[in-house]
């Protein structure tokens, strides 16, 4: 039986994503370094996963996606205005350069330099591609399913209990098998 892309699952894909002009916004083949992906931890659009599911390893789908099941539409409230001064210790950046800004919680969010203009700059924080249909042409190279947490006996007839964490958790549990065993903590 073989894997198929689920919830929850890691999976290693090489991917072509072009917008509707045909510009290539991103390509891991040109690179030769393929993408990993974990379905459910957020960093992927509800659109982009479920496209995903079900592919198999050396599967190869294309699929395109309206910005509203990509990324998004484009929100004009994270688009902001900065005084030049603003910029004194870094340099006034040039229009299209991606630039890290502290949020208010500490942690650093992308912006795009829009336009510079006598007095101010204007930034984007919105996605680079929110507001485009996207084309995705994705091959599967690798599935690793769902990493589950299971408390087993150790086979070794040893206690306490051990804490299995291994995402083929059959081929390490079985009676007389090897592998990693971490020690259970909790009261048996």
């Amino acid at each position: 039986m073989s894997v198929s892309v689920t919830q929850g699952c890691e999976v290693l894909v090489h991917f072509t994503l072009t917008l509707e002009d045909g510009s290539v916004a991103e390509a891991t083949r040109d690179s030769g370094k393929p993408a990993m992906f974990r379905l459910g931890d957020g960093s992927l659009s509800a659109g982009l996963e479920t496209a995903l599911f079900g592919l198999t390893v050396g599967e190869r789908r294309q699929f395109s996606l309206p910005p509203e099941s990509a990324f998004g539409l484009s929100n004009p409230d994270l688009v902001q205005f900065f005084l030049r001064r603003d910029f004194a210790q870094t340099g006034v950046p040039e229009v299209g350069t991606i630039m890290l800004f502290s949020g208010m919680a500490g942690n650093d969010m992308p912006g795009i330099i829009r336009e510079v203009a006598e007095e101010s700059v204007t930034v984007d924080f919105n996605h680079p591609l929110a507001g485009h249909t996207i084309t995705f042409d994705v091959e599967v190279l690798e599935i690793t399913p769902l990493q589950t947490e299971v408390t087993h006996e150790n086979p070794a007839g040893e206690s306490p209990r051990v804490l299995c964490r291994s995402r083929s958790c059959h081929q390490h549990c079985g009676a007389g098998a090897g592998g990693i065993w971490r020690t259970d903590l909790r009261s048996s």
